[in-house]
């Protein structure tokens, strides 16, 4: 059974008999496959003898995994990929997503926003109404429609059970030593007392336990307890504002990941077809799963990323992770609820995790939190930045910065430049070996999804040798994710006749999703495509491209055959 091509394309879009346009042939009469201890069949190269096609070096006998394939070994096996390298314009590839708010939430600064580089518009439902939260979706899906190679996806994050306290009627200055109470009674509000939004507050914590304000930024031990009061004396003080978020360092509140709100806002979501739900302080997999049975019910189409920001979630990551559509490192309740010493162990644990599982993750909070008043970063925040690039993340948040900050337009191009300038700069050791690739997809069981990564990965490593984007046509995504993965150094063109698809495939490392028609005509789509790059200023004449025929689901395949082909452009 075959498993894949590999044609040079001249430019009249036929196999040819030169490779890359040198003069020089393609030599190897066979090359043997890495199969990682996998009976897996040879590929195959064509070219273009005497007005026909020929295979060379066909096999149908299972290749030896201990010599190199053709495309893994290419710069070895090939001596003139280095002849064959192209210059292309950098572009980034790490996603950011931006949360709106009153800085950011009209037409004028969508568009702005969009051409600085957002490529997902967040919506936190613990500030607002569904109304203003109308409008943005709205704003963006007008955008979407007036901009169709520059998708904006859509992310609802849920406000989750928050602990709070309660209204003050004038801030209260708490001063280190000082005692200061939290009851469960409602409406209390006096120099020493304020009242919290959660019942159970008093049988959560215990004495000796520290109660945290705003992650942090004020914190106080717990000295003592009545059945409605929680007595403690301040540790760090400061200014006790109205509606302040509590965390008990080390403890997750016993309350339901998904409240009674969530759940309104989930149903809003539903109904506007947003892409992404974010759900906050989700403690194991069986809210992921209770909420995805909700989503079947009715038939929505909208992926989930639980927020790791709980002292309960760290334990059952894996589960939390598999059962997801992707994840976001919360880090500003994960450092309130875990030691903040933790954090950037944790980061790279959930970031691998994901990776491992080939789901998109965000990083989130804090990352240029000074550009909320100030129009420059500190240095600390743009190696933060750099650190969640380099260790692997599809995405980057902005919550405050682009929400109600003072220079929300000035924060997204800051982290565009420096995701941008880390990007080129990192090389190509970040990719997977094809040894881990092949092992965690098909779990030793040669299946359509263990060719579907092995061609994810070759088309990766031709496509770095030879210096090309890829393009990928998908019904599905599940090709694009695939080439997210290994992180070719160049962008993935990811071409789909799915608007659904392509608005979640934004959220993924290195894709540009790119809606288009397809028509029953392989090479007249292609040609389609090829023609809408070149218009859009992504290829010239004279470029090559690797084009990547494979997937879970055919388009025009008429059985399971991959194909890897790399083209010449031309007019």
């Amino acid at each position: 059974m075959e498993i894949g091509g590999i044609a040079m394309r001249n430019p009249t879009g036929r196999a040819g008999r030169t490779f890359l346009g040198t003069g020089r042939r393609w030599r190897s009469a066979r090359k043997d496959v890495v199969g990682t201890g996998l009976a897996v069949r040879a590929l195959m190269a064509a070219e273009k003898r005497d007005g026909r096609t020929v295979e060379i070096g066909t096999s149908n006998r299972p290749v030896n995994s201990d010599k190199l394939n053709v495309l893994h070994g290419i710069q070895s096996s090939v001596p003139i990929v280095e002849e064959a390298k192209m210059e292309t314009d950098f572009q980034r590839k790490t996603k950011i997503v931006c949360t709106i708010g009153p800085s950011t939430n009209t037409r004028e600064m969508i568009w702005k926003l969009a051409e600085a580089g957002m490529n997902v518009a967040r919506l936190n439902m613990s500030h607002g109404d569904h109304e203003s939260h109308q409008k943005i979706i709205d704003l963006v899906r007008e955008y979407n429609a007036q901009c169709k190679d520059n998708i904006i996806a859509i992310m609802l994050d849920t406000k989750g059970p928050e602990v709070r306290s309660g209204d003050l009627l004038r801030p209260v200055l708490l001063k280190e030593g000082q005692s200061f109470n939290f009851t469960i009674k409602i409406g209390v509000n006096s120099e020493d007392t304020v009242s919290v939004n959660y019942d159970d507050f008093v049988n959560d914590v215990e004495v000796g336990d520290v109660i945290l304000v705003d992650g942090g930024m004020m914190s106080l031990a717990v000295k003592a307890k009545t059945h409605d009061m929680v007595k403690c004396k301040v540790i760090d003080g400061g200014e006790l504002k109205s509606r302040r978020h509590l965390n008990v360092r080390g403890k997750s509140a016993t309350l339901p990941s998904i409240t009674e709100k969530d759940w309104e806002d989930i149903k809003f979501g539903v109904d506007n077809q947003v892409d992404f739900f974010a759900v906050s302080f989700v403690k194991d997999a069986r809210v992921i799963h209770e909420l995805n049975d909700y989503l079947r019910s009715l038939n929505a189409d909208i992926h989930i990323i639980p927020k790791i920001e709980s002292a309960d979630s760290i334990p059952n990551l894996q589960a939390i992770i598999s059962a997801s559509d992707g994840a976001m490192v919360a880090r500003g309740d994960l450092g309130a609820e875990l030691p903040i010493e933790d954090v950037p162990s944790l980061q790279e644990e959930i970031i691998k995790t994901c990776r491992s599982m080939q789901k998109p993750v965000i990083v989130a909070t804090n990352m240029l939190e000074s550009m909320i008043n100030h129009p420059t970063p500190t240095r600390a925040e743009v190696s933060d930045i750099s650190i969640a690039v380099q260790e692997g993340a599809d995405a980057i948040m902005l919550s405050g910065e682009t929400a109600h900050g003072k220079y929300p337009l000035k924060a997204v191009k800051v982290m565009h430049n420096v995701a941008s300038k880390t990007e080129s700069i990192m090389s190509n050791d970040t990719l997977h070996t094809p040894d881990k690739a092949v092992q965690y997809v098909g779990g030793g069981d040669f299946s359509q999804g263990h060719m579907s990564a092995m061609f994810a990965l070759h088309a990766t490593t031709m496509a770095n040798a030879l210096g090309t984007p890829i393009i990928v046509f998908t019904q599905t995504g599940s090709m694009p994710v695939l080439l997210s993965h290994y992180r070719p150094s160049s962008t993935i063109f990811a071409f789909t006749n799915e608007e659904r698809v392509g608005q979640r495939l934004t959220l993924y490392q290195g894709v540009l999703p790119l809606y288009m028609q397809f028509s029953d005509d392989a090479e007249e789509t292609f040609s389609r495509a090829i023609k809408h790059l070149m218009n859009g200023g992504y290829l010239r004449k004279g470029d090559y491209v690797t084009l990547v025929k494979s997937g879970i689901r055919s388009i025009w395949r008429d059985d399971s055959t991959h194909h890897i082909e790399v083209c010449n452009i031309q007019d």
